[in-house]
């Protein structure tokens, strides 16, 4: 995974009140789990948008008034009406201890089905795998050059080197739907078929 750098400053007053004033000067409050302490600190706005609109996935090394963290995204917290960033919570890696990651999937190769005039279909954008975060890749690559109109790729289908994926195993993944173009080929090839056949007799 790329790394993503962030300073922050630790929070001396913790109340619903503070985070509210912490969020009126521009910052985002903040909770570090996972290491010897847990760590309450606040980031600049600015300096963590980044990391939160992107659908790639970083190991984010932490300064937190010096001292110097990695560490994932964990959980967000938005407004409910105006979607406004309120709070985000970071677990701190260690390098023998496994995490769960959602890891962006990008479906590689032109897929028979489409070449038969059918539509591929993304139906999971992340999948959720298991790995030591340095193992962990950037995003997963899906073959979908064999992919035939009315088949699918399922989460069972998949297997990467050093993570174990825990999504759904019968959650589809990707998937060739037929259009009427398709049927309309197929039907054309049929009967193209069938006329075919008795001249063959013949």
């Amino acid at each position: 995974m790329k790394t993503y750098e962030l300073k922050g400053t630790k929070r001396a007053d913790l109340g619903k009140k503070a985070s509210k004033q912490i969020r009126r000067n521009g910052g985002i409050p903040c909770n570090l789990y996972g290491g010897k302490d847990n760590v309450s600190f606040c980031v600049n706005f600015s300096d963590i948008r980044r990391l939160i609109y992107t659908a790639d996935i970083y190991v984010v090394a932490l300064d937190i008034d010096g001292e110097k963290h990695d560490a994932v995204l964990r959980e967000l917290q938005f407004h409910p009406v105006s979607d406004a960033l309120l709070h985000v919570d970071f677990l701190e890696v260690d390098e023998k201890k496994p995490i769960v990651m959602e890891v962006p999937t990008r479906l590689e190769g032109l897929a028979e089905g489409v070449k038969a005039g059918g539509k591929l279909i993304q139906q999971m954008r992340y999948l959720k795998a298991r790995g030591m975060y340095d193992k962990i890749p950037e995003f997963f690559t899906i073959d979908v050059t064999n992919l035939g109109i009315n088949k699918a790729i399922k989460v069972k289908d998949l297997k990467f080197d050093n993570v174990e994926l825990i999504s759904a195993a019968n959650n589809v993944v990707a998937s060739i739907k037929a259009t009427r173009q398709a049927a309309a080929a197929a039907a054309a090839a049929a009967s193209s078929a069938k006329e075919e056949a008795p001249n063959a007799a013949e």
